[in-house]
């Protein structure tokens, strides 16, 4: 099932006479519970797909539909809403209040969100029971990685955006990240997008948006994905 329509999007820029074109007549749909990678080079265009995505952003040209709402023409009010209710974040450096505990930062989420699950049974699920009291600033990278994932799927959202998520990791932390994250793809039929210049990544996913100077330049379905642990970091 379609959850994602992007139809003839642009995103201009200016500053003064200078017009910068980050994204250029973009299109392509996307489907409910898969796990998607958006392969570019640095100043492709790629974290402004995203960021329109999920609505932190709006297009200056083009429509984009997601679960069946036209997301382009909402009020700032309505796309605080939108990212509220429909979408998950995960960034490459966490974002995590550092003054809350792991509990405090994932339970945060649903004083936002009114579909929002236990967050304890989130934490759990990150393998991160045994943390529930300790601080951002007494965990490991990949500890604080597992508890921002922990924190956009107490959200309970359909898609979760992810902005080079394991590029401040290890690679045996990242592998474990991006296990996780296929898992919710897999087994709970979230669709997750994740942007990267890692190649290795584009190998797990079911489809793989590769674009360049502001264009997409191919989408390509994968029948055989490879798992985490088949891929050589």
């Amino acid at each position: 099932m379609k959850i994602v329509s992007f139809e003839n999007v642009s995103k201009i820029y200016t500053s003064g006479d200078h017009e910068l074109h980050a994204l250029d007549g973009v299109s392509f749909t996307l489907d409910e519970g898969k796990f998607v990678v958006i392969l570019g080079p640095s100043g492709a265009g790629k974290s402004t797909l995203l960021n329109l995505l999920g609505g932190l952003d709006s297009p200056s040209e083009g429509r984009i539909t997601v679960s069946g709402k036209d997301i382009s023409k909402l009020s700032d009010n309505e796309l605080a809403d939108f990212r509220a209710s429909t979408v998950g974040f995960v960034f490459q450096f966490y974002n995590l209040i550092p003054t809350l505990t792991v509990y405090e930062n994932v339970k945060l989420v649903s004083e936002i969100s009114e579909n929002a699950v236990d967050a304890k049974e989130m934490i759990e699920k990150v393998g991160l029971s045994d943390h529930m009291n300790n601080f951002p600033a007494e965990l490991s990278g990949g500890e604080q990685q597992r508890v921002s994932i922990a924190r956009a799927l107490s959200k309970n959202p359909k898609i979760i955006l992810c902005d080079e998520p394991t590029g401040a990791l290890d690679s045996e932390t990242g592998v474990m990240v991006l296990k996780l994250l296929l898992d919710m793809a897999k087994n709970f039929g979230k669709t997750i997008v994740i942007v990267t210049h890692n190649q290795n990544i584009a190998k797990m996913a079911d489809v793989v948006i590769r674009v360049k100077n502001g264009k997409i330049r191919s989408v390509e379905e994968q029948e055989n994905p490879l798992s985490a642990d088949e891929v050589e970091w």
